[in-house]
């Protein structure tokens, strides 16, 4: 084989090597949104000889994500079957979306001995998390005590994350369950919310609404809250006192209209009375 061939191909098959000679090992870091992560890169010489003048650079680009410091390390020389590792401190915007990324790097190193430089690309990932952010409120209908009325629990997701597969369950605290104590909601994405309702009996002034709330977060793992959140309920008069409820005139109003309808059937019969005397 022609020796003018031979050579660029020695050529080529040494650079691939040396190309391949370092390895990136990077921890998969989980970070949240708005604050700072600490990464750290391990780098690996695979290869016979010495390497020198190693520098790793992240390539964020448009990703939300800055580095605090310095988007570039170095290192002056690894050593043949040898590791060092290098520290980059990520933050992800404020509003980035949850989930898995991929962060580019660029490699750069020289070999010792030929003076030969590789550069090589890649990428390392790493995981930005939702912090659970969950606020609870209870509203009522006709909160009035020995009536039947209704508890409704309101559930609003302040996080990033959706809750998945939500779930209520009550235990009754001065009050009695009409309906069953446990009920289904679905999935909550984010800035969004969504209720629970429950028939109940109130036979007391001063209940509680206590409940446990059950969902899988982000990473898809079971979690639960137990909330207790106090509930008024008012005695009828006050009720009535308070404009929370009408007085019921129904009563009133049928003796008035029995009273008129006496009226006039002794009207008429007076009335009777007096024509057939003559007056």
């Amino acid at each position: 084989m022609n020796k003018n061939i031979l050579i660029p191909l020695f050529i080529l098959f040494i650079s691939f090597n040396f190309i391949s000679a370092l390895s990136v090992n990077a921890d998969y870091a989980s970070i949240y949104p708005g604050e700072e992560g600490k990464v750290s890169v391990e780098l690996h010489n695979n290869d016979n000889f010495d390497i020198e003048f190693v520098s790793m650079a992240l390539n964020i680009g448009t990703l939300p994500f800055i580095t605090v410091g310095s988007s570039e390390k170095s290192i002056d020389e690894i050593d043949e079957d040898d590791e060092e590792s290098v520290t980059f401190i990520i933050k992800p915007s404020t509003d980035i979306t949850p989930g898995d990324y991929e962060i580019p790097y660029t490699l750069k190193y020289t070999n010792v001995d030929t003076g030969i430089s590789a550069t090589k690309t890649g990428s390392f990932g790493l995981k930005v998390n939702a912090k659970t952010e969950i606020a609870f409120s209870a509203e009522t209908k006709n909160n009035i005590i020995r009536q039947k009325g209704k508890i409704t629990l309101k559930i609003v997701n302040k996080g990033l994350g959706e809750l998945k597969f939500v779930s209520v369950q009550v235990f009754p605290q001065g009050y009695d369950l009409l309906s069953p104590d446990t009920t289904y909601i679905g999935n909550i994405g984010s800035d969004d919310s969504d209720s629970a309702s429950f028939d109940v009996f109130f036979n007391s002034l001063s209940p509680s609404l206590y409940a446990k709330i059950t969902y899988k977060d982000l990473d898809n793992q079971d979690q639960s809250k137990t909330i207790t959140l106090p509930i008024k309920v008012y005695t009828e008069e006050k009720a009535l006192e308070i404009g929370l409820i009408k007085k019921n005139n129904t009563l009133l109003y049928t003796g008035i209209f029995i009273v008129l309808i006496i009226i006039w059937i002794i009207y008429r019969k007076i009335k009777k009375r007096n024509k057939k005397n003559g007056r």
